[in-house]
């Protein structure tokens, strides 16, 4: 009998779950906590990667980890209080109101089905489509500013109505100044890792949901967790969102809150079910995606590659796609695990009292990670964020917050 001979030494194996293992639980962290985002954590992360010992191999599977994750987690504080992730941003409400409606558990279970059918589809599909990009990109790079006013123009004219295009236009315009005015104004905030976006989203999408909650009845008792959406309809939903997330990874300045924003515009018909699917496709495809465009193009399109990137983290793509597959797993068992106990413990709390402290507590996160700037981000964000319940229009144009500043 011939020996058989180990190729990876159990301790290096050893460090890489321990690695993983401890991003999973910064993913869930970061995910379930509104306001807060797995890039800050990663890039917290490499600001002290030097510290901790181990390769910095071992560092880079724990932030695409905790990235991988986070993309799964996310959609639990935008279901269960209305106060989403940016990637999220654009199909939160319309998966809050399923909440409203007692269909909670069926809407985690099918974000975990969206994000799971996207790394069933990236994996296979990284490879054929970075060939593609590869002779696209010049292409579409030289016309993002056309395919940004496209998506916009789709979100305005998809709407029903004068009153609602309208509303549309008064969104998209008066959320594109806040994204003039703030995204790259000097910032100071208390940690070493500064971040307009956490004010500017919780002020446009959560704020407005939080102050109607205030005098609500709070989240209602959750029926059974049965998906009523067919699987073929699932599936094609995860593949529009795959697609689109593909196309955004290798973008530069261009993130998966866009990509959502354009499922959306496609998909603007086929109610908050398919919004839900959707929007957590295209935020975990982004992250897949995204990896291999940074070993293509070398660019890192993500918070997270970018934390990768200054930890100085080796590409060894056989460790990072491990820690994408394992993350994507834990991430897709602890959705409805977590979730339900989630949407649970809310459901028992009162709605005046919780609405107030996680306004309290993002007003003070805006602060942490924004200085003053991001306080006054976040208050006049939260007066753009009223527009599109006063004219009746969907939330998602309050994307213009990144679409008009990149179309420009």
């Amino acid at each position: 009998m011939l020996p058989v001979r180990l190729t990876a030494e159990p301790l290096a194996v050893a460090g890489v779950v321990l690695a993983i293992a401890g991003g999973v639980c910064l993913g869930c962290a970061s995910g379930l906590v509104p306001g807060l985002h797995a890039n800050t954590l990663a890039l917290l992360l490499a600001a002290t990667a030097g510290q901790i010992p181990g390769p910095r191999v071992y560092v880079g599977a724990a932030m695409l980890a905790a990235g991988v994750t986070h993309t799964f987690l996310d959609v639990v504080p935008a279901l269960a209080l209305g106060v989403p992730d940016p990637a999220m941003a654009a199909g939160a409400l319309p998966g809050h109101r399923l909440v409203v409606e007692g269909r909670g558990r069926e809407a985690l279970r099918l974000s975990a089905l969206g994000s799971a059918g996207a790394v069933l589809l990236a994996a296979p599909l990284a490879l054929p489509v970075t060939a593609v990009m590869t002779r696209l990109y010049p292409v579409v790079s030289a016309h993002l500013s056309l395919v940004l006013a496209g998506i916009a123009a789709l979100l305005v004219v998809t709407e029903r109505g004068p009153r609602r295009r309208v509303g549309a236009l008064v969104s998209l315009g008066s959320s594109g100044g806040l994204g003039l005015l703030f995204l790259d104004a000097p910032l100071s905030g208390v940690l070493p890792v500064a971040d307009v976006l956490v004010p500017l989203f919780a002020g446009l999408f959560g704020a407005p949901v939080l102050l109607a909650a205030i005098e609500g009845d709070g989240v209602p008792p959750q029926a059974d967790p049965a998906v009523t959406t067919p699987r073929r309809t699932v599936a094609t939903l995860a593949t529009v969102g795959t697609l689109c997330g593909a196309v955004v990874g290798y973008l530069p300045g261009v993130s998966s809150a866009i990509a959502a924003t354009l499922a959306l515009g496609v998909t603007s018909t086929r109610g908050p079910r398919a919004f839900v699917v959707t929007t957590s496709g295209v935020n975990t495809a982004t992250a897949v995606f995204a990896l291999f465009a940074l070993v293509t193009f070398g660019d890192p399109r993500t918070g997270v590659l970018v934390a990768l990137d200054r930890a100085n983290v080796p590409l060894a793509l056989p460790v990072l796609v491990t820690a994408v597959v394992v993350a994507a797993v834990a991430g897709a068992l602890l959705v409805p695990w977590l979730g339900d106990r989630y949407l649970r413990t809310v459901g028992r709390l009162d709605p005046a009292w919780l609405s107030v402290s996680v306004l309290a507590a993002l007003l003070v996160l805006s602060g942490v990670f924004a200085g003053h700037i991001g306080v006054a981000a976040f208050g006049a964000a939260t007066l753009a964020g009223h527009v599109p319940p006063r004219f009746d229009c969907r939330r998602a144009t309050l994307m213009g917050v990144l679409l008009v500043p990149l179309m420009l």
